[in-house]
């Protein structure tokens, strides 16, 4: 390929972020988080497998690339509940707008989640991890949980 072809790839590439990034705002940051935490948990799953005496295979890969996708889908899943909370609120207070925080809360749960298991295979690989990091991993997706269950039970109590 030449540098005139490499450019107009590397122009469409950001272009489509761009555009992507400007269309889901403040959720664009933990989607990425959560796409890139996909990609290195299959990786290192993958190289995990034969420490655990695993034979990865193509109906595992298929499964897990499967689950990667419905966590899209849970994001998403957040997405419409935060329009219909957003189209609600528009009536009940005009000027209410607060996009995308269902999903971003679903988006950062899943991150943690995926970090967790990146560690896990990490540590299943044979490296060594520093002993905190899996602790305040595991601590931020139970302060998550907390948050939001804490959230949820004073709307219940408040009805």
């Amino acid at each position: 390929m030449n540098e005139a072809g490499a450019k107009v790839i590397r122009a469409a590439v950001v272009a489509f972020f761009t555009a992507l990034s400007a269309f889901l705002g403040h959720l664009a940051i933990p989607i990425y988080v959560l796409l890139a935490c996909n990609v290195v948990d299959y990786l290192t799953g993958l190289m995990a497998a034969p420490k655990r005496g695993e034979h990865p295979n193509s109906y595992k890969g298929l499964n897990g690339i499967a689950k990667k996708v419905c966590m899209l889908l849970l994001v998403g899943v957040g997405a419409l509940i935060d329009i219909l909370i957003n189209y609600a609120a528009e009536y009940v207070s005009p000027g209410f707008m607060e996009p995308f925080i269902v999903a971003i809360v679903v988006a950062l749960w899943l991150s943690f989640n995926e970090m967790i298991s990146i560690l896990e295979n990490i540590r299943d690989i044979g490296v060594k991890l520093p002993p905190f990091l899996l602790k305040l991993v595991r601590l931020l997706k139970k302060k998550t949980e907390e948050v939001v269950d804490k959230e949820v039970n004073n709307a219940n109590d408040s009805n």
